[in-house]
């Protein structure tokens, strides 16, 4: 991991977006479409963390963007070309747009300043959103990635980050998949070669030095 100046270096407010993953009622709510992966992100802290996170970026002047994964009622537009989405369509939660399902979950606060940001098809909420426009009219260099899951989307995430020449930020106890063995691996083989790891403490510490006035 990263030193705390060569962390507080890549953190800078000015070029620093944090991007929350599916963060939503419907996901990681009380009432998810996918309970096993809501008891982990709240069970294991990752939901909290994020919402540390969240407010931590608001104090300091971090850009935040949430990025959601949602669905006509219809279906229209939405992908059917694999295990997942056939799934999912299945399942007796949908996300649908416009219902609570795909409302950022407590306790994560959104302010008047975040971007939410929806998407309608595939796994990546980069890949074909409007997230790398904004990123990069913003300025961002480092994109901090947050949420669920370490199954599919957060690793999704980091390579389109990555691959588009941002430098991905991971605070690993800020993320969560299933099983609960399955993201330490994932984050110990996949994403220690490509993004920085870091903790929520480590973040933290770094965030609370550029708190606005």
């Amino acid at each position: 991991m990263p030193s705390h100046e060569q962390l507080s270096e890549l953190l800078d407010p000015a070029t620093t977006v944090l991007l929350t993953v599916e963060c939503q009622q419907g996901v990681v709510g009380p009432d998810s479409a996918l309970p096993e992966l809501a008891k982990e992100a709240r069970s294991s802290g990752t939901l909290a963390n994020v919402a540390r996170l969240v407010a931590a970026a608001h104090d300091s002047g971090v850009q935040v963007v949430h990025a959601i994964a949602e669905r006509r009622p219809d279906g229209r537009g939405a992908n059917r070309n694999a295990r997942l989405f056939r799934a999912a369509e299945r399942l007796p939660v949908q996300q649908l747009s416009g219902t609570s399902a795909v409302r950022v979950a407590a306790p994560i606060e959104v302010s008047e300043e975040d971007f939410v940001v929806r998407r309608l098809h595939g796994l990546s909420p980069i890949q074909g959103t409007d997230v790398d426009p904004l990123l990069r009219n913003l300025g961002c260099r480092t994109l901090v990635v947050t949420g669920v899951s370490a199954n599919v989307a957060i690793p999704n995430a980091v390579f389109d980050a990555v691959n588009r020449g941002y430098t991905a930020v991971v605070p690993t106890d800020a993320i969560a998949g299933v099983p609960s063995d399955y993201t330490p691996a994932m984050i110990r083989n996949t994403l220690a070669l490509v993004a920085t790891l870091t903790t929520t403490a480590d973040m933290l510490a770094c965030l609370s030095r550029r708190k606005r006035a």
